[in-house]
């Protein structure tokens, strides 16, 4: 499949020759930015039908209280390593809320809701996550790498029940330092007793993206579209 690539100050785009019939939103993860994975688009080897735009964005910059208060591209803050030091909550939920206008952009370009996936690696799969089980719209899968999911006990409540079906790939690095297994494993095993339908992908990697699992990228997109 062929793309443009369209840059502004808010995000990456990579815009089909056709018009879009599908759309994947792919957050990166911290101190990145929307270029991140870009290359990654021509490996997944997606058929030219239907017509997918991808959307970078690119997180805002904000001090990152763990990165001795630097200011870079962050979807959150996160204080420490520990559970309770990356909850912070104003920063996901105003980054749940800037996902929530890039699907609504995608929506009002043609793209309907069920036809759109929201991806992410790190930080920004933790968004991903937590964003996509609460969007009140259908949508086409959730992609999670190397990510976990934040704020569990506040989004209990928050559950959208048309994402109930919607679903899920999560792939981890199983030597991850970063993120280590067992958080994205919490995750999965959490879904799972809530009855979300999760595949879940471990490669003998780090923090990091390997070859086999855009394979498996590209073959989970192919069946969502």
């Amino acid at each position: 499949m062929s793309h443009r690539l369209q840059e502004s100050a808010d995000a990456v785009v990579l815009a089909p020759a056709a018009p879009a019939a599908a759309s994947v939103i792919w957050l990166h993860g911290l101190g990145a930015d929307g270029h991140d994975f870009v290359p990654i688009v021509p490996e997944l080897k997606l058929p030219t039908e239907p017509a997918v735009r991808f959307v970078f964005p690119h997180a805002p910059v904000r001090p990152v209280t763990l990165n001795m208060g630097m200011r870079m591209r962050a979807w959150y803050d996160i204080r420490t390593l520990t559970a309770e030091g990356r909850a912070d909550e104003a920063g996901i939920r105003e980054s749940v809320a800037l996902l929530g206008r890039y699907i609504a952009a995608e929506r009002a370009a043609g793209v309907a809701s069920e036809r759109i996936v929201i991806a992410g690696f790190s930080q920004g799969g933790a968004i991903a996550l937590h964003a996509g089980l609460r969007h009140p719209e259908r949508l086409a899968g959730i992609l999670v790498l190397s990510a976990y999911l934040p704020l569990q006990a506040l989004l209990a409540g928050e559950l959208s029940a048309d994402n109930r079906a919607t679903p899920i790939l999560m792939c981890h690095g199983q030597f991850d330092p970063v993120l280590p297994m067992p958080l994205g494993m919490i995750a999965r095993d959490w879904l799972i007793s809530e009855r979300y339908s999760v595949e879940w992908k471990e490669y003998p990697m780090q923090h990091q993206v390997c070859q086999p699992e855009i394979l498996d990228i590209g073959r989970w997109l192919r069946a969502r579209f």
